[in-house]
């Protein structure tokens, strides 16, 4: 089969020959037909994520594809041929994978290939967090940073979903109308516009979802309500603001880490009713993933490139096969 190997931290992703792999005791043999990528790819090549393998390694967090065989020891194995999306970790980026059948989930009719490759992250992440760790509720308002990444985009339209009144927050007039197109109802240009006094003036924000850090993170936090909630999601802008403490104890702000990873193993129950929650919306025609880029395997290199400069919106997808 091909795959993607990264031989050294930071080195430049490379496309190989190598031989199938087999699934070991639990885990499940997938055809891998597209893979999503994300930002936390990036980090992992770079050496700095929180969950870091050793090099070589071959990246693709999230992938859709069809089951080809099990390993010993899964429950209730799908037969061959089903159609599945997986949270893989690491390895999505290759003809073959092997996920942990407890990380692989059915994929409804309505969503082909493409779009569940980057449906499980980002509409995972953006609905745990505003759902279970901020509580958002129906008439709050959300502030979105980033809102035409990834992630952000899905935090967009779920909190549409979730009741909430959207203000959007994004770098240029094309990501603003993909922001707006999600649903979000006031739109401001990271790059011309006053972050703070824009939120303000629309009477600040109840809950921040912040994939970006960096300056933006500053702002949102002055623009945000007494009593209010900042999910902190990742640092996009490549830098980790140090906390002003102050700031939350005179406005009683409640500033939330936000892992979506971590809950396989921390709340497995909310993470699995989050997902199935997830793939109901979908199917009822309410949820409408977005991939900006379509790329083959050989240019995988060029769909991280499109992650670190910020250039997509939505999702950037490799097709494998």
């Amino acid at each position: 089969m091909q795959r993607i190997i990264i031989d050294a931290l930071g080195a430049a992703p490379r496309l190989e020959q190598a031989p199938a792999p087999e699934p070991r005791e639990g885990e499940i043999a997938l055809r891998v037909h597209s893979c999503g990528l994300n930002f936390a790819d990036l980090l992992m090549i770079e050496g700095r994520y929180q969950e870091q393998p050793e090099p070589p390694f071959t990246p693709g967090m999230e992938i859709a594809g069809t089951v080809l065989s099990c390993g010993a020891g899964v429950e209730r194995p799908p037969p061959p041929g089903t159609r599945v999306v997986a949270y893989a970790g690491q390895g999505g980026l290759a003809q073959i994978a092997c996920v942990p059948a407890r990380r692989c989930v059915p994929m409804p009719d309505t969503l082909g290939f493409t779009e569940a490759a980057g449906f499980l992250i980002a509409y995972g992440t953006s609905h745990l967090a505003l759902t279970h760790r901020a509580g958002l509720q129906p008439g709050e308002t959300l502030l979105v940073l980033g809102a035409a990444g990834g992630v952000g985009l899905t935090a967009v339209e779920i909190g549409r979903q979730l009741g909430a009144r959207v203000i959007a927050c994004a770098r240029g007039q094309e990501k603003l109308r993909a922001a707006r197109d999600a649903g979000a109802e006031h739109l401001i240009d990271s790059e011309r516009d006053d972050l703070r006094g824009a939120v303000k003036a629309l009477g600040g924000a109840d809950v921040v979802y912040d994939p970006v850090g960096g300056k933006l993170f500053y702002e949102a936090l002055r623009a945000t309500r007494p009593g209010g909630r900042i999910l902190v999601i990742g640092f996009a802008s490549g830098e980790v603001p140090p906390v002003p403490a102050n700031l939350l104890l005179v406005k009683n702000l409640s500033l939330l880490g936000f892992y979506w990873g971590a809950y396989l193993d921390l709340a497995p129950q909310q993470f699995f009713d989050s997902v199935a929650e997830l793939m109901r919306w979908q199917e009822e025609g309410r949820l409408h993933p977005h991939v900006s880029h379509v790329l083959p395997l050989e240019r995988a290199g060029e769909g991280f490139e499109l992650l670190r400069r910020r250039e997509a919106t939505g999702k950037v997808v490799i097709a494998i096969g």
